[in-house]
């Protein structure tokens, strides 16, 4: 008589390929894709959960704790789940421990002597219980990843929002888009006093046309970054300046008449031409 490890080992793949069958492929993330190379892959991550998971049934197998460990972290890392929400790969867990729940019934079936209830408990408490943990698991790295990957693609929209673009040699301009908040013009200061210092750039114009608003914060902050350029020998104008701006400044007592304004970028690259 086989004992439910053995019986369970030898259908890893069947429940690979029938969990792949059932998935709902009009979902967002990686259970929909139509890439062969990605669903291999998706086929490989399944097929190695259950070659983890049903060691738990192996009496002569060693703690698989570390194992499965190993196998959430790689999958909770995989840029494929984390662009697949959540809820789609918890429930996706839940459907793996019915898949175990109802093969331990077809084992038991085909017995001629049947288990006892303990047994039966026992392996049924091994399901969901190590199914669980796994979710909890699972769940916990996921959203840790997620939050990494975000604060990594806001760093790059931030650090692409302030690009420093040189013109010709001698000049460079800092094109200022949408909202401007405390970090972010934390961050405009540092990359702009880096890539100023980097290009050796003589004269950067800085074009705040194409910001909505401009309060007492990022007047301070424009005001710091001129200083700044001044001491890793840059001369900063400023261009798009509008009559709210100004009367900001005026009222934090912040003093640009040492600094060339002009109405646009198109006004200020002309004038530069111009003397230069």
């Amino acid at each position: 008589m086989k004992s439910i490890y053995q019986f369970l080992k030898e259908r890893t793949w069947d429940l690979t390929e029938e969990w792949y069958q059932s998935l709902d492929k009009t979902q967002d993330g990686v259970y929909s894709s139509t890439n062969p190379q990605q669903i291999q892959k998706l086929k490989e991550q399944n097929h190695q959960f259950h070659l983890n998971f049903i060691e738990l049934f192996n009496k002569d197998s060693d703690d698989m704790s570390a194992a499965f460990d190993r196998w959430v972290d790689k999958i909770a890392k995989d840029q494929g789940h984390l662009n697949t929400p959540l809820d789609q790969t918890i429930g996706e867990f839940f459907k793996v421990q019915a898949q175990y729940i109802d093969l331990v019934q077809v084992y038991i079936d085909g017995l001629d002597e049947k288990p006892s209830h303990k047994d039966v408990n026992e392996w049924n408490q091994i399901i969901t219980k190590s199914l669980n943990n796994v979710i909890q698991e699972y769940s916990k790295k996921n959203i840790i990843e997620s939050e990494k990957l975000l604060r990594s693609q806001q760093e790059m929209i931030l650090e692409l929002s302030s690009p420093v673009i040189a013109i010709r040699n001698d000049i460079a301009i800092l094109p200022l888009v949408g909202d401007i908040d405390t970090h972010r013009a934390q961050v405009i200061f540092d990359k702009t006093l880096s890539q100023c210092n980097e290009l050796q750039v003589q004269n950067l114009v800085i074009d705040l046309s194409g910001v909505a608003i401009v309060d007492t914060m990022v007047a301070s902050k424009i005001f710091q970054v001129i200083e700044g350029l001044k001491l890793i020998g840059t001369t900063a104008s400023l261009s798009g300046i509008r009559p709210e701006i100004a009367q900001t400044a005026i009222q934090l007592g912040i003093n640009f008449k040492s600094v060339d304004t002009y109405s646009s970028l198109a006004q200020a690259l002309t004038a530069y031409n111009a003397f230069h």
